[in-house]
């Protein structure tokens, strides 16, 4: 199963929130992120985890 073919429960993607700052995140399928407004960050989904590290985010600067 590739990482493109991973479906995301978008009841889970509804509470998920930023670990930093509380704000919604907005699911990018494409890149298979949960993106960060606020925190300028993107959360990678792997196997369908997100990973809500802050070590293990992309940063959006």
């Amino acid at each position: 199963m590739s990482e493109a073919s991973v479906t995301i429960d978008r009841r889970m993607l509804e509470a998920l929130v930023c670990p930093i700052t509380q704000a919604p995140l907005s699911y990018d399928v494409q890149r298979q992120e949960l993106v960060s407004k606020a925190a300028n960050l993107a959360y990678p989904i792997r196997g369908g985890i997100p990973i809500m590290l802050e070590s293990e985010a992309r940063s959006l600067e």
